[in-house]
């Protein structure tokens, strides 16, 4: 992946033990912030988000909460959906978020994409006065999910206290889970397309989703997501690109394979700045999948979408 700019921001993995450990850290990161006037923004899996409203009592409504399982269903989402979208309302001053993407029933699927998500806020908010606390479960989350937090965050907190992370190195955890992605199953369809079959392509894929039982909206979000990535193939991918698309549980997966190099890890995820020369692309795609996962190398780029049915 392309080299990241980094300045510090205070971006901060909290390692936790429990129900004391997680109300202690989370709830004295956010009673410093409002003691100080900053405006804070809380979004955890739910059953964290229910204990944390209930410990805050009052102190609640003064405070923005939201369901991470939503919010951060695709967790390529996060950054444009969840901390940029609160941390741009106010731009003139600091203001603090905490956000819990990796919790144990997070898919194996996923990981990859919160890992990354991780390793690029940072980068995303160098030159902010922005303080972020990502809490993770010591004991509910495998071993590597915690060295991969030490990897992805300047800083730590945990039950010795607060310190700097020895092994932080986000450019290398974007490497790391930059792997080639496995083949499409053998029941996959498949469509070579160029400039002259963009719109054929987003027919058939929209025709293969409405007799897979997609529903309406979804079909028409679908739509512009092989639209907006299909044609970035054309414009960015050598001209031409190969499509392929089936059904793997309840969601149905596109993918979009072309000969262009990915050079930019924050596409999609900042307001401006997206894949395409219209501003949208990949952000667009992120906020109406459920996940995204890219591998892009020398020999080319290859894009996995999932998308609900429902």
């Amino acid at each position: 992946m392309g080299a990241i700019t980094d300045r510090v921001c205070a971006h901060q993995a909290f390692l936790y033990e429990g129900r004391e450990e997680y109300l202690a850290g989370t709830l004295g990161f956010i009673r410093a912030g409002l003691e100080r006037g900053e405006p804070v923004a809380v979004s955890v899996p739910t059953d964290n988000l229910l204990l944390l409203r209930e410990a805050l009592g009052s102190d609640a409504d003064a405070v923005r909460l939201l369901d991470m399982t939503v919010e951060g269903r695709n967790p390529g989402q996060i950054i444009p959906g969840f901390l940029h979208a609160f941390a741009d309302a106010y731009p003139d001053g600091p203001v603090r978020m905490i956000g819990e993407p990796v919790w144990a029933a997070r898919s194996a699927l996923e990981y990859p994409a919160c890992v990354q998500h991780e390793a690029l806020v940072n980068a995303a908010f160098r030159g902010r006065e922005v303080a972020m606390l990502c809490p993770y479960n010591l004991r509910e989350l495998p071993a590597h999910a915690i060295r991969d937090a030490r990897a992805t965050h300047p800083t730590v907190l945990d039950a010795r206290g607060e310190y700097d992370s020895g092994s932080y190195d986000p450019e290398r955890m974007l490497d790391r889970y930059n792997p080639p992605l496995p083949d499409p199953p053998a029941t996959a369809e498949t469509f070579a397309f160029d400039a002259a079959l963009l719109s054929r392509a987003r027919h058939t894929v929209a025709q293969y989703a409405t007799g897979s039982g997609m529903s309406g909206d979804r079909v028409l979000d679908l739509e512009l997501i092989v639209g907006e990535t299909t044609a970035n193939s054309v414009v960015h991918g050598g001209g031409r690109g190969v499509l392929a698309y089936w059904l793997e549980n309840s969601q149905l997966c596109v993918q979009i394979r072309d000969a262009g190099h990915f050079d930019n890890p924050l596409a999609g995820r900042l307001p401006a700045g997206t894949w395409t020369a219209g501003g949208r692309g990949l952000l667009m795609v992120n906020q109406f999948a459920e996940l995204v996962r890219l591998h892009t190398g020398p020999s080319g780029t290859t894009l996995r979408i999932h998308v609900s049915l429902t």
